[in-house]
Order: C-alpha cells, then structure tokens, then sequence
C-alpha cells in the first residue's frame, strides 16, 4: 500500500514515515504545496497524510485543487489548528479524516488503516478470502488459521491483492503499489515476489488472467493446498 506524506516539520515527518514503514507501508514524503499539488495529481496513492500549514500552497488548497480535478484518494488532514471552524472547513473540502496536533503516532496508525479499508469497501481490520485471513492491525496472515510467515514484499503484495480482492489487479498498478516511486519497478522481480508468495499460499491462492493481471481466488480455487 502506498502512501503521500505531506508535511513541513522534520521531526513529525521522520516519526509518521518510521511508523508507516514499520506497519508495511511504502512511504513518499513532501514538504511543499506546489509538489504536494504535482504528485497528488499525477501518481496513485491509497492515502495521503495531508498538513495544512505547508509553504507555497496550504494544505486546504492543495485538497480542494485535487477534489476539483475529480482525485478521490483518502486525505488525512493533519493541522495545528484547532478551531472547530477550520476542521469543519477541512472537512467541507474534501478531507476524509481529521487529526490535530499534538497526536500520537498509534492513533495515525488506526486512522490511516480504517482509510484505507474504507476507502476498498471494507468496514472491518479483518479481510477474509477463502481459506485466506488478514489482520491488518496485527500485520498477520493465517490460511485455516495458521499464520504464514511473510518477508515485506510478501506482505505488501497479499495486502495490496486483499484490499482489491473484488476486482482483478494489473501488474502496473501492483508495481506502483509494492516499490513506490523510488525503486526500480521491474516485472521480472514482481513475477519472481509472486512466485514465491504462490508457494506459501497454495497454488490456487492468486489467480493470474492472462493479459489482465493477478486476483485473490474465490473459496473454491483459494482451498487448494500447498505443494
């Protein structure tokens, strides 16, 4: 899962990047309006963590710019302000959470993941798909409830493919997703994750359709054993 962290505050920028990162998320970071504005407009995110005192373009412009050209990813807005006046103000332009500062860095956490599972349809930190459990809170994936050791990349990958379970995935938008914007973001090595991710899972876990991309498999595909 891939997140914009934008913010001017060096240490505040270093804590919530630590703490994404070690939660399993790819992480790209901004401190200016103007950039905030660019990459927001032209990559994918699945969440933004958006402060609203920034220089060159504030925050609430940026967020209102990016909903006027029709950009729907979730925005965490983060502010010193503490007006109710201006939340409400944040929230009237488009944000889909609201944290002031001072916060701690857990309930960050929760607020981002709650986001990012609203924004896939799904209402619980639990995702189930066949044989297939995903505790996103405890970072934890069981088949039949037995937990599955995971590298990064692994848990990033099923994590990506969860969140979208519905739908199929091209491999472009999972390169995106499982590098970010600052590693090379090459198929081989995707195919090669893939592989091994197939033989923790069981064969039929993940679906590849030809000229399309990856799914999780239905229940009856997804109960096929390990081999």
């Amino acid at each position: 899962m891939r997140i914009l962290v934008v913010e001017d505050e060096p240490r505040i920028l270093d804590d919530i990047v630590t703490t994404l990162g070690m939660a399993g998320y790819v992480v790209e970071t901004v401190s200016d309006g103007e950039e905030a504005w660019f990459l927001g407009d032209t990559e994918t995110y699945d969440l933004i963590i958006l402060d609203l005192g920034l220089p060159g373009l504030d925050g609430l412009t940026v967020l209102k710019r990016w909903r006027a050209e029709g950009r729907d990813m979730p925005v965490l807005v983060l502010t010193a302000r503490g007006a109710w006046s201006e939340r409400v103000e944040g929230i009237d332009a488009g944000a889909d959470d609201y944290l002031p500062k001072p916060f701690r860095m857990e309930e960050l956490l929760a607020r981002a993941r709650a986001l990012i599972r609203r924004s896939a349809g799904i209402s619980t930190p639990v995702i189930e798909a066949g044989p297939l459990s995903l505790d996103v809170k405890q970072m934890r994936l069981t088949r039949n409830g037995v937990p599955i050791a995971l590298t990064p990349l692994e848990y990033r990958l099923v994590t990506y493919l969860m969140h979208h379970k519905e739908r199929i995935v091209p491999p472009t938008e999972l390169l995106e997703h499982l590098y970010g914007d600052d590693d090379a973001r090459d198929p081989n090595a995707l195919e090669a994750v893939m592989a091994r991710l197939r033989k923790k899972l069981g064969s039929g876990a993940i679906e590849t359709r030809r000229g399309f991309g990856y799914t999780i498999a239905g229940d009856e595909a997804a109960g096929e054993s390990p081999r």
